[in-house]
């Protein structure tokens, strides 16, 4: 069965001030759509098609490289739409935060060690929030398209919250400023999407 595009969920222009209306629209409707016709046709016809994401990506070392390049690019950015909202999202769960705190000592550690990995990612991928099979969270980044489900990447969880660092992400915007588009990340969160995907590990099976 093949992939549908996902709903954004609300309008281009709904991030502004902090992603402009033109990235959000040229993201969405080029980029997305892309890795998602490129994912659909990679696994038609063949026994990826009745597998999920994350099942392809636990063994996404024996599949062709227009598997992985593109399921990640598709679940990737379903995940980013949900992590990111026009709405204030003030309060964090309850259980999340405990961990947080556990793990990171503050939420400001938290957002300065996710914020480092997001700038320090050497080119195009992504950072992630991600929480281990013991319940440990962790901070990670990975190259391209590639997501901590994937059987090649070193760090391997299930991603809670994650923040695209691909130039077409915020480059008409802020051009090489990628730490400002970092910072400006941090009032678009949609903390109770974090903590549903949170409470859903290691049960998930999808997160689009």
């Amino acid at each position: 069965m093949a992939y549908k595009l996902p709903e954004l969920g609300y309008r281009f222009d709904a991030l502004e001030p902090h992603i402009d209306s033109k990235t959000m629209e040229i993201h969405y409707k080029y980029h997305f759509a892309a890795y998602l016709n490129n994912f659909n046709a990679a696994i038609e016809d063949t026994e990826l098609e009745v597998q999920t994401p994350s099942e392809i990506f636990s063994k996404v070392s024996k599949y062709r490289k227009t598997v992985r390049n593109n399921g990640g690019g598709f679940f990737n950015h379903a995940m980013f739409w949900k992590i990111i909202s026009p709405h204030s999202y003030g309060s964090i769960d309850i259980d999340l935060f405990d961990a947080i705190i556990k793990y990171f000592g503050t939420l400001y550690h938290l957002k300065e060690e996710f914020s480092v990995a997001a700038s320090d990612q050497f080119g195009s991928g992504w950072a992630w929030l991600i929480k281990r099979n013991n319940g440990e969270l962790q901070v990670t980044s990975t190259s391209n398209q590639d997501n901590p489900l994937m059987d090649v990447c070193p760090v391997r969880g299930t991603p809670i919250l994650c923040l695209d660092v691909w130039e077409h992400a915020y480059y008409l915007k802020y051009q090489n400023r990628r730490t400002d588009y970092i910072q400006a990340f941090w009032d678009l969160i949609n903390w109770d999407e974090v903590a549903n995907l949170y409470h859903k590990q290691p049960a998930l099976k999808e997160i689009i």
